[in-house]
C-alpha cells in the first residue's frame, strides 16, 4: 500500500523487452532505505516488485497486463518517474490510501498558472471518471491529489510548488499521459450499495 506522497523522482536507465513483457531499470533521485528484493514499490503509480537492487538503483519487470494498461509500457531510456516505497506499519497517511493499482490512463488537456500554483485539466476513461467527485482523492502517477472540480469526463487538480518541485507533474504538459487511480473506498462503497440494492418489481405486462 502506498500514500501517492511521492518521496522523489527516478530516471529510467534501461529497457529491457521480454516476451510480452518488460524489465526497466530506474535510478531513484530518494534513498532506497529498507528496500529489499521481493518488496513492493511504486514507480509513477504503478505497483511493482524489485527483483534487483544496489544503492539507488533497482530493477522491476513488468507482466503484458502492466505493459498494456499503463504508460510504463512507453518508456524509454532517460524518462523520469515518481517513485514511493511501500508504506511502513506505523507510518503517517498523509494523502489518501493508494493501491498501485491503475484504473486507466488520462490525458492532460489543459495547464494553467494561477498565483504560484497550476492547475491541470485532465481527461479520464469512463472507468476512472465515474468515481471523481470534488474534493475527493485521485492518484494521478501516482501523485495523491484532491479533485477541485469535475466536467463530464474531465477533472481539474491544482498544484502547489512543491508538488511541482519534487514529482514529474511539474513538468507535465498538455498531451501528456498519465496513469490514474481511482479512490479505492469509492469502488468498495458502490460494490456494497450494488450488493445490498433491492431489486426493481417485475414489470407489469400492458393487456
Amino acid at each position: 500500500m502506498f500514500t501517492g506522497i511521492v518521496e522523489g523522482t527516478g530516471v529510467v536507465r534501461a529497457v529491457r523487452p521480454g516476451d510480452g513483457s518488460l524489465r526497466l531499470r530506474v535510478e531513484a533521485g530518494c534513498g532506497l532505505e529498507g528496500v529489499r528484493v521481493g518488496d513492493s514499490i511504486a514507480v509513477s503509480g504503478t505497483c511493482l516488485t524489485v527483483t534487483w537492487i544496489a544503492g539507488r538503483l533497482f530493477e522491476a519487470d513488468l507482466t503484458g497486463e502492466t505493459v498494456a494498461r499503463t504508460t510504463l509500457g512507453r518508456c524509454e531510456v532517460g524518462d523520469v518517474v515518481n517513485v514511493e516505497r511501500a508504506v511502513a506499519v506505523g507510518d503517517r497517511l498523509g494523502g489518501h490510501v493508494v493501491q498501485g493499482h491503475v484504473d486507466g490512463v488520462g490525458r492532460i488537456t489543459g495547464r494553467e498558472r494561477r498565483g504560484d500554483d497550476w492547475w491541470l485539466e485532465i481527461e479520464a476513461p469512463a472507468p476512472v471518471a465515474r468515481y471523481l467527485v470534488a474534493k475527493g482523492s485521485v492518484a494521478v502517477d501516482g501523485v495523491s491529489l484532491t479533485v477541485a472540480g469535475t466536467a463530464g469526463d474531465r477533472f481539474t487538480v491544482c498544484l502547489i510548488p512543491h508538488t511541482c518541485a519534487v514529482t514529474t507533474l511539474g513538468g507535465a504538459r498538455p498531451g501528456a499521459a498519465v496513469n490514474l487511480e481511482a479512490d479505492v473506498l469509492a469502488k468498495y462503497v458502490e460494490r456494497l450499495l450494488a450488493a445490498y440494492a433491492p431489486e426493481s418489481p417485475p414489470r407489469r405486462s400492458t393487456p
